[in-house]
C-alpha cells in the first residue's frame, strides 16, 4: 500500500506540539473525514503520540463514506487505538461514546469532485456538520469545523492578505457556490451553536495545503504539476496564469488546526496557512520546473467544464490573530514543502494522468 505521509513530517509536528501533549491523554476523539488527505495526517499523529508520548493512550473514531477517495485506506473495526466506521455524516451517528474533541473534517475539497457532486458537498458542510453540532451539544464536546479560504470568495485587493472579518465576496449562483456557500453555512452553524447553546466551537479556514499523502487524482494544482512532472507532459494552467495563491505544507498546517482544536478561543475562526510567498500559476510552474530540473512546457488554456472558472484572482491569509492567540508561525519555506512533496510524488505517483 502506498505510504500515504511521511514518518519524519509525523515526527516534526508532534516536536512541535509538546506544549499541548497532555490535553490528549485520555481523550476520546471523533474525526469526521478521517480518509482524507488530512484526516490521515490526524490519524498518523495520534498513533504516533499514543506509541511514543502520551502518559495516556487517547482513543481515535474515524468516520468517513470515501465519496471522492478512489481507493479507501481504512477497513471497519479497530486497529491501534483507531476505530474506523464506514459511515456518511449526513445521517445521524448513533453513539454512546462520549467524546472531547469532534474534528469536523469531513467535506468535498477538490473543485473537480464539488463540482461532480454539488449535492453531497453542500449536505456534508450543513447537514453533516449540524449532526455533528447535537452531538457536541449533547456531550459537551469541542468541535472544529473545517471551512475554507474559499468562503472569502475573490476578495477586493484592498484585503489582500485577508482578515478573518472580512465578510468576503462569494457569488451564490457561481460555478463554486455548492462548496463557498455551504462552508459558510457551516460557519454560521457553529457559531449559532456556541452562541445559543454553549457549544465550545471553532472554525479554521486553510489556505492551500500541500504535502504527500495528495491523491495524483486530486485534480488541484500541485498534484497536477506532479502527475505531469513524472513523465515529462506540459504543464497546462488554466486562464491566463497570473491568479495567485500562497501555499502551506502540510506540517504547518496540522500544527495550526491542532492549535485551534487545543487552545482556539471560543466561536472564533482563524486562517491557517503561510502568508508568503504570494506566488502566480506561471511563477509557480517554473519554480517546479527548476525545482526538479525538467524542460516541461507551460501551456495556457481555457477552463474544462469539470473544473469551476470563476476562482479568485488572489488567495493571500492574515494570519495575525493565530499568531497573537495562538503563538501558530509557519516554518516551511515554499522552496522546502515543494521538495519534499515532489520527492514524494516522483516515488508514488504513475504519471500519464489526463489532468
Amino acid at each position: 500500500m502506498t505510504k500515504l505521509y511521511v514518518d519524519s513530517d509525523i515526527t516534526d509536528i508532534a516536536k512541535r506540539l509538546e506544549p499541548l501533549y497532555e490535553k490528549l491523554a485520555g481523550k476520546h476523539i471523533l474525526m469526521c473525514g478521517g480518509g482524507g488527505f488530512l484526516g490521515r495526517y490526524f490519524s498518523a499523529l495520534f498513533q504516533h503520540l499514543n506509541r511514543d508520548i502520551l502518559s495516556e493512550p487517547c482513543q481515535l473514531t474515524v468516520l468517513d463514506n470515501f465519496v471522492s477517495e478512489n481507493n479507501p485506506h481504512y477497513e471497519d473495526g479497530e486497529r491501534d487505538d483507531v476505530t474506523f466506521i464506514h459511515h456518511n455524516i449526513i445521517e445521524p451517528f448513533n453513539t454512546s461514546t462520549k467524546y472531547d474533541y469532534i474534528i469536523q473534517a469531513a467535506g468535498i475539497a477538490s473543485p473537480f469532485y464539488y463540482r461532480a457532486y454539488p449535492l453531497e458537498t453542500i449536505e456534508v458542510s450543513v447537514t453533516g456538520t449540524k449532526h455533528m453540532l447535537e452531538l457536541a451539544r449533547r456531550t459537551g464536546a469541542k468541535l472544529t469545523f473545517f471551512s475554507s479560504s474559499e468562503i472569502y470568495g475573490d476578495p477586493d485587493p484592498k484585503h489582500i492578505p485577508t482578515r478573518e472579518s472580512y465578510p468576503g465576496s462569494v457569488s451564490c449562483l457561481g460555478a463554486r457556490a455548492c462548496y463557498d456557500e455551504s462552508k459558510r453555512l457551516g460557519e454560521t452553524l457553529c457559531r449559532v451553536y456556541h452562541t445559543h447553546f454553549g457549544v465550545h466551537t471553532n472554525m479554521v479556514r486553510p489556505f492551500n495545503v500541500f504535502g504527500p499523502g495528495m491523491g495524483e487524482r486530486d485534480y488541484r494544482v500541485l498534484p497536477n504539476f506532479a502527475s505531469k512532472a513524472k513523465d515529462g507532459q506540459p504543464f497546462n494552467i488554466y486562464g491566463d496564469g497570473r491568479q495567485t495563491r500562497t501555499f502551506c505544507y502540510i506540517t504547518d498546517a496540522i500544527v495550526g488546526f491542532m492549535h485551534v482544536l487545543l487552545r482556539g478561543v471560543p466561536g472564533e475562526p482563524y486562517n491557517i496557512g503561510n502568508p508568503k510567498p504570494e506566488i502566480s500559476m506561471i511563477e509557480l510552474a517554473e519554480k517546479i520546473k527548476s525545482l526538479l530540473h525538467i524542460p516541461n512546457q507551460i501551456n495556457l488554456i481555457e477552463y474544462p467544464d469539470s473544473y469551476p472558472a470563476d476562482e479568485p484572482n488572489r488567495r493571500c491569509p492574515d494570519i495575525s490573530k493565530a499568531r497573537t492567540q495562538l503563538n501558530y508561525e509557519p516554518q516551511v519555506a515554499l522552496h522546502d514543502g515543494l521538495e519534499r512533496f515532489f520527492r514524494w510524488t516522483q516515488e508514488h505517483f504513475v504519471g500519464g494522468m489526463n489532468l
